[in-house]
């Protein structure tokens, strides 16, 4: 039921966002039409943040309690981190050519960002590669600590350094966004928060289903030997 509410909440806004950001959001004075993908680019990077951030709070649960519930949910973010990153960069390299005149800005920002993604990655190859599933979680959970050191670095490099990037827009200490853009830029983040909840709930479910097939898999194995 769950899944279910948020898989129409993605669709009922998504329409609406998309006219707000193709049709309704002004054109941007000195970027033109390319700065549209700032519409998408922000909740995706921001969804990297928030996939760290639950990764490392399934991480940390995982280590008090033991419990393998809190390794899912921590994996699920893992991977949940690797897509949305997957299309922020995607979004990243297609404005920046443009704009700067260069695919990839390996400043501060950009460099922290691809980290972070580099973290997500080798959790997901990790947790593919080693059979033992405690060592999974314990080595997973190194992955989860890492991921949320990157974070506030991340976040804060356009105002400790001198980047590629300009000062943000959204955030204390930006320049403001036009009034005619903040509607085009709440729709979009409200879309991929409700995208981003449905695929999380369900990559949830379907590695407890997953766990469970392991499980019973192992037992057969057992018997039969």
């Amino acid at each position: 039921m769950k899944q279910r509410i948020l898989a129409v909440l993605a669709l009922a806004t998504m329409i609406p966002a998309l006219y707000l950001i193709f049709i309704y959001a002004p054109i941007e004075v000195t970027q033109g039409n390319v700065q549209r993908i700032f519409y998408f680019h922000v909740p995706l990077a921001t969804a990297g943040y928030v996939s760290a951030g639950l990764m490392f709070i399934g991480s940390l649960m995982y280590l008090i309690k033991r419990d393998l519930k809190w390794d899912r949910f921590a994996a699920a973010a893992g991977e949940m981190g690797v897509l949305f990153l997957t299309a922020q960069l995607w979004t990243a390299i297609h404005w920046a050519k443009p704009i700067w005149g260069i695919w990839f800005a390996f400043d501060s920002r950009g460099t922290l960002q691809l980290v972070l993604y580099l973290i997500f990655i080798s959790s997901v190859m990790l947790r593919a590669y080693l059979p033992e599933r405690e060592k999974q979680a314990k080595l997973g959970a190194v992955f989860g600590i890492l991921a949320m050191i990157d974070v506030p670095f991340n976040y804060l490099s356009i105002y400790l350094f001198r980047t590629q990037h300009p000062q943000p827009v959204v955030s204390p200490g930006g320049g403001g966004l036009d009034p005619q853009m903040w509607p085009a830029f709440i729709a979009g983040f409200t879309t991929l928060s409700f995208v981003y909840a449905y695929l999380f709930v369900r990559r949830i479910e379907l590695a407890k289903v997953e766990e469970e097939v392991d499980y019973l898999s192992h037992l057969a194995f057992s018997h039969d030997v």
